[in-house]
């Protein structure tokens, strides 16, 4: 089992703690991480972009000029693609990206991106995140502790004390354990997790 420091909120280090290698010391899995990352942005896609073709815009019923005698090129409809106001060529039009992965594919890649966390030893393990009043300062004095600027604060359950206090924070994202994703663990340099958020997402993954 893979053995990380714990940290109490001055970033100064308390003791250890021991991961359960079923999530956290899985062999990486890169194609999976892959899918998972590109499946999220793909459905954060709206996908509603929309113009119009030849054939949707109005005006353009009568031939402008005869087709032959004026000197000018033929046209059939002032509203071709090459006329101002006409339509677009290949327009495009609303649809729908979403894509979907197995739930074992997900888990696999969540795993994959936690360990991925230990090995590069850019998780920091905190006894706990009970801020007794919403201040930025406390968050910031944390990450100073720990030496970083980028990281993802996941905590056991949603707290609105951790969330208000880190959201001024360039490079820091708050989310509660049922919540995480490959995307932030990967985006976030460094993984800052709670104790408890640790065991529920042993709980939940192992």
């Amino acid at each position: 089992m893979a053995n990380v420091s714990v940290y109490n909120k001055e970033g100064v280090q308390t003791g250890s703690m021991e991961l359960d290698d079923a999530v956290f010391g899985v062999k990486i899995n890169t194609h999976l991480m892959h899918m998972a990352v590109v499946t999220q942005l793909a459905n954060k896609r709206q996908g509603t972009q929309s113009a119009k073709t030849r054939s949707e815009v109005s005006g353009g019923g009568r031939k402008p000029w005869r087709q032959k005698g004026t000197g000018h090129a033929r046209q059939g409809s002032t509203r071709s693609p090459q006329w101002t106001g006409g339509g677009v060529v290949f327009a495009p039009k609303p649809r729908d990206y979403s894509m979907k992965m197995n739930k074992k594919e997900k888990a696999a890649a969540i795993k994959s991106a936690l360990t991925s966390r230990v090995e590069e030893s850019k998780i920091f393990v905190m006894e706990d995140l009970d801020f007794d009043s919403i201040k930025t300062k406390q968050v910031k004095n944390l990450l100073d502790g720990l030496k970083v600027s980028k990281a993802l604060v996941v905590t056991a359950d949603a707290d609105d004390k951790v969330v208000l206090s880190a959201r001024n924070l360039q490079g820091v994202r708050t989310v509660p354990s049922n919540s995480i994703c490959v995307y932030d663990i990967l985006k976030y340099d460094n993984l800052v997790i709670t104790k408890d958020a640790v065991a529920k997402i042993q709980e939940v993954y192992a």
